[in-house]
Formats: C-alpha cells, sequence, structure tokens
C-alpha cells in the first residue's frame, strides 16, 4: 500500500515566542485552529482512498505548548482510529524546549508513534540571533528523553539562517547525526513578509543563500545523513502559493529536492580532477545529470572537465559510473 500523511495544522498555536523566519499563516497556509470534527472529517476523507496507509500529522505550530485541554481533544480525535488497519501511526510536531516526562507520558497514552523537533541549529550563537529560545543543549536532552520513551524521533534543521555559515551547518547535521534520529528535514531558509529576517533583509542586515547556493548547502548535508542510515523525509518547503507571494529571498523553488539531487550528481564528478569522462547513468536521471538548460554541463565546462554521458539502464536511479 501506498503511505500518506493525513497532516492537521495547528498555526502557531502554542508557541512561546516568535522566531525571525516565522510566519506560520504564510507556510501553512491556514490561519484558523482545527477542531476535533476537523481532525475526523479529515481522517474520514482520507479513508475513502483504500489503497493508502496513513500516519495522522499534527504539524505547523508546537503541539505540545498548546492549550493541554485542546491539546488532548485533538489527541481524542486522532486516537479513536488507532486500531483502523489504514492508519499506522500519529505524528505530531513540536519544540525542544515543550519536552518533559509528563509530555511525553500523555503522548503514549493517545496512540503518538513520532516525534519531530524543530531543532534548526545546533550552534547556539544562530539559535540566539534568529530568536528560537533554546538552546542545542535543549535539542540534545528532549531528544534522548524521546528516545527513551520509545517513540520514533525526527530532527528539522534549516541552513543559511542569520548568522549562519556552511562550516556551521556541516556542524548542525554532525551533531544531530550523533543524536541519530529515525528521519529528518532539511528546510533552506526563506525570508517571509512580516517576520524579523524580513526586517534585516531590508535593512541590508542579511543575505539569504537563494536557490542555487542552498541547493549546494544542501548537496553537503545530504549524503552526511544517507551516510548515517538517516532517512531524509523532505527538502525544501512544499510548494505553496502563499509562500510565492510572501517570499523575499531564500532558497525557495517548487523542484528544491530535485535541484539537491542534480548538484550531488555533480559534485561526484568534481570530485575527480579535471579531464575527459564518460559518465553513465540511468535514463531516468540523465535530465538530473544534465540540470536546467544543461546548467550542470555548462558548470562542468567551465571548470576543466569535458564529459559524455552515456545511458545505461542496469545502474540504480541517481547513480553515476565515471570512467
Amino acid at each position: 500500500m501506498r503511505k500518506g500523511n493525513i497532516s492537521i495544522f495547528v498555526p502557531h498555536s502554542g508557541c512561546p515566542c516568535q522566531c525571525s523566519f516565522c510566519n506560520q499563516k504564510t507556510i501553512t497556509g491556514k490561519s484558523q485552529q482545527p477542531t476535533a470534527d476537523d481532525v475526523r472529517s479529515a481522517v474520514e476523507k482520507a479513508l475513502k482512498h483504500k489503497n493508502f496507509e496513513y500516519e495522522i500529522a499534527f504539524f505547523g505550530g508546537s503541539f505540545t505548548a498548546i492549550d493541554k485541554a485542546y491539546m488532548t481533544e485533538l489527541l481524542e480525535a486522532a486516537h479513536q482510529y488507532a486500531d483502523c488497519q489504514q492508519i499506522k501511526g500519529i505524528r505530531i510536531s513540536t519544540r525542544p524546549d515543550c519536552i518533559s516526562a509528563e509530555i511525553l507520558e500523555l503522548l503514549k497514552s493517545y496512540g503518538v508513534t513520532s516525534i519531530e523537533l524543530g531543532a534548526q541549529s545546533m550552534d547556539d550563537g544562530v539559535l540566539e540571533a534568529n530568536r528560537r529560545g533554546h538552546t542545542a543543549q535543549a535539542v540534545a536532552r528532549a531528544s534522548r528523553l524521546i528516545k527513551s520513551y520509545g517513540f520514533e524521533l525526527g530532527l528539522q534543521m534549516m541552513t543559511g539562517l542569520y548568522t549562519d555559515t556552511l562550516e556551521k551547518d556541516i556542524k548542525t547535521a554532525e551533531k544531530i547525526i550523533e543524536l541519530q534520529p529515525k528521519t529528518v528535514r532539511i528546510y533552506p531558509t526563506v525570508v517571509l513578509k512580516n517576520t524579523y529576517l524580513a526586517e534585516l533583509y531590508t535593512e541590508e542586515k542579511y543575505n539569504p543563500p537563494g536557490v542555487d547556493d542552498s541547493a549546494y548547502i544542501c548537496s553537503i548535508l545530504v549524503p552526511m545523513f544517507e551516510k548515517a542510515g538517516i532517512k531524509i523525509i523532505r527538502i525544501g518547503l512544499h510548494s505553496s502559493e502563499d509562500i510565492k507571494n510572501n517570499m523575499l529571498a531564500g532558497g525557495f523553488h517548487d523542484s528544491f529536492g530535485e535541484i539537491v539531487k542534480s548538484r550531488i550528481m555533480v559534485n561526484k564528478i568534481l570530485e575527480l580532477p579535471p579531464g575527459d569522462y564518460q559518465v553513465f547513468v540511468n535514463e531516468k536521471s540523465l535530465s538530473k545529470l544534465k540540470g536546467n538548460k544543461k546548467s550542470n554541463i555548462y558548470l562542468l565546462m567551465e571548470r576543466g572537465y569535458n564529459i559524455k554521458i552515456i545511458t545505461d539502464n542496469g545502474l540504480a536511479v541517481d547513480e553515476l559510473r565515471i570512467k
């Protein structure tokens, strides 16, 4: 069966502070708080598709920081479907400083199976500059506690934040790998209107990496997580008209994940000395290797690489063989 999420957005609910990048209404496209009836309605609608297995996923705010009665109401609605064969778990997203043993006991009692933490960075200076309101140590403490209770742990990181550098992003990835989450999401920073980053950008105090630079950063991080056996479940923000209409700058593209994969392929060639090469690739990855409007080919030529591309469907998708 195919897998999917039944996503319930709880926009900017429970957050104890306004992070530099955050405009939850724009990110989620939602401003109204969901009710228990909304949860049941979303699940019933999804269950009509019999060939899917689902997780019920509460995203958008700091789920464990919202009013306890309201949180329990939403969890009760989701837990009603715990015995349904198509529902394989409940996933929530929250902040590292909103995790405690008491909270985890409550989540466990309502059938929550996965918890994602918005770590964003493991550099205290970057966290402070972006008004996160917690430290890297809080991420580590919450992660260990979550795993000790038997939940699947997911961590989210952002690249290119205010005061961030490539070196700091790499260090964040290394520290996340040390925590051994099951999954990770990588979000390049996008500057949205009505945020602190928008103020900094307008005042020319901050200029985030664009799509190409963000893709380069992620092309270094992705292999690190893959080598560590950590599943990457998202690279870049979901496509949204709200984001397109409200972004001022940053690493947003409808096909950002594909751009990153394309850059990873180029990096494998750039590891070799400049020269002439035959590059074998599965035909399904041919366009990725060439890049948008052959941008990768021109990049390689500029750096002294002359490549002849040969299709070989015996190779896995995105695999290269270079001679």
